[in-house]
């Protein structure tokens, strides 16, 4: 039985621990050959109210790969909201030219609201500071794969945790697996008091630093992210945190040898290009590792594997 079959996908919460393996192992399964064309008869429609690179490309590469066909757009500006029309409007109007809609809007919740309109299954592909969830499964994909198990990690998470909405998602992943969360951020930037009650919930414990090197010795998983100017309601505060943290080569000396580098990418000065020939560099990789997910993903609620 395939329980993923016509589902939407808004949070990672949305899914349960077996049904994220299922998707991680589909994934494998991409990765291992991943020109399969299974998507002959369907069309996917790509909405995204507001600019994204790698998470845009990475659906539409998805999408090719499985030879499906892709139709939307890459702007608010260049879609009919531009002429004042409603999100629900726009939904159900593509959802008549598509079998399934990936979708990433500037507005928290946006992607809900979506889900519970449309005939068609949502994919979230980002909502305001909300979540992430497609992020998330290619986090925990790679984390996998370097790490061989998702079980009982030290995954150190560094920058922005308060508006970082695909360390939210992760976290709330994480605890279905026993980890053990050091967060490194500056006083203004701590991880949201909701998103740790994620962590005491599941019965686990969490570390919270303003050191980048207090956790790097111990650390399975650094997963560093950018301080988002964007996200900041006052330009000044922003100015005093942006250059918190820079992870330099040197720093890695008396770190694991199984450690690995992840960032959900772009990059500002947060990693220095130095560190990208180190072997525990991961995040290029790591972007690599999300065509494979996102075909899992698309397959998988559209019924073509289980």
């Amino acid at each position: 039985m395939n329980r993923l079959k016509n589902r939407s996908l808004v949070s990672i919460t949305d899914y349960g621990k077996e049904e994220i393996l299922k998707v991680l192992d589909i994934a494998e399964g991409f990765e291992e050959n991943q020109r399969q064309k299974i998507l002959s008869d369907y069309v996917i429609a790509s909405l995204f109210f507001e600019p994204s690179t790698r998470t845009r490309l990475s659906f539409e590469s998805a999408v090719h790969y499985l030879g499906g066909s892709i139709i939307g757009f890459a702007s608010a500006d260049t879609s009919s909201v531009r002429k004042g029309e409603s999100l629900k409007d726009t939904i159900l109007t593509v959802s008549n030219y598509s079998d399934l809609i990936v979708m990433r809007n500037p507005l928290d919740g946006s992607a809900r609201f979506a889900s519970e309109v449309s005939p068609v299954p949502i994919i979230n592909a980002g909502d305001g500071a909300n979540q992430h969830p497609t992020q998330c499964l290619l986090d925990l994909y790679s984390i996998r794969k370097t790490q061989g198990t998702l079980e009982n990690l030290q995954i150190a998470l560094v920058g922005d945790l308060k508006y970082g909405r695909t360390v939210h998602s992760l976290v709330q992943a994480l605890s279905l697996f026993g980890a053990t969360f050091h967060l490194v951020s500056p006083e203004s930037l701590k991880l949201p008091s909701g998103v740790k009650k994620w962590i005491k919930d599941a019965g686990l414990e969490y570390f919270q630093y303003t050191e980048l090197a207090d956790v790097i010795p111990f650390a399975d998983i650094i997963y560093m992210t950018r301080i988002q100017g964007e996200r900041f309601p006052d330009p000044m505060e922003y100015e005093k945190v942006k250059n918190a943290y820079v992870l330099e080569n040197k720093m890695l000396e008396k770190s694991k040898e199984s450690l690995r580098i992840l960032h959900p990418l772009p990059r500002v000065n947060e990693i220095s290009e130095d560190v990208d020939d180190n072997p525990k560099a991961y995040y290029f990789q790591q972007a690599k590792n999300g065509v494979y997910v996102r075909q899992a993903l698309i397959a998988a609620i559209l019924g073509l594997k289980e």
